[in-house]
């Protein structure tokens, strides 16, 4: 790390394709994201972890870019929710999903939902509904209750089976 909060160079893959910076020493990942790289579909909801609106994943793992510093994810790999959205531009599966089981409402929370879940679905093709609760319990949803988040979940899971 560079002394003084100076700028580090940093490289990394953001959904799929290579990138390289220079970050401030101190600046979130969750702001990197959005500022520099105009990725703004990864929110920014609370700043402290508790939320979920930030999630993405890193290098396989569903993690909430607020609570990591740019410089960390040097030489890694990320996939944010415009990751999710296949190269003809149509929606992914889990997207599809949430549409038909109108799973959002303000849509703040939903790019954290659909990334949790797509973590979920990558290593778990069949989840119990139990196993669904625990994926998402990192993400809050203050207008659906939860309920059409995992119908949606499930319809997913369901379509990857078949």
């Amino acid at each position: 790390m560079a002394e003084g909060g100076g700028r580090i160079p940093i490289q990394l893959e953001v959904n799929g394709r290579p990138h390289t910076a220079e970050v401030e020493a101190r600046r979130l990942l969750v702001h990197f994201i959005r500022d520099e790289l105009r990725l703004t579909g990864t929110h920014v909801g609370c700043d402290t972890g508790s939320c979920g609106a930030c999630t993405v994943i890193l290098d396989g793992r569903a993690v909430k870019s607020c609570m990591l510093l740019a410089p960390q994810v040097d030489g890694c790999s990320l996939r944010t929710v415009e990751g999710l959205t296949r190269e003809d531009g149509s929606l992914s599966p889990i997207q599809q999903a949430f549409h038909e089981a109108h799973a959002l409402q303000c849509g703040y929370c939903t790019p954290g939902m659909l990334m949790s879940a797509t973590y979920l679905l990558d290593r778990n093709g069949d989840p119990s509904d139990d196993e669904i609760r625990h994926a998402i319990q990192g993400n809050i949803c203050r207008c659906t209750g939860y309920q059409n988040i995992m119908a949606a979940i499930r319809i997913a899971a369901d379509r990857r089976g078949s």
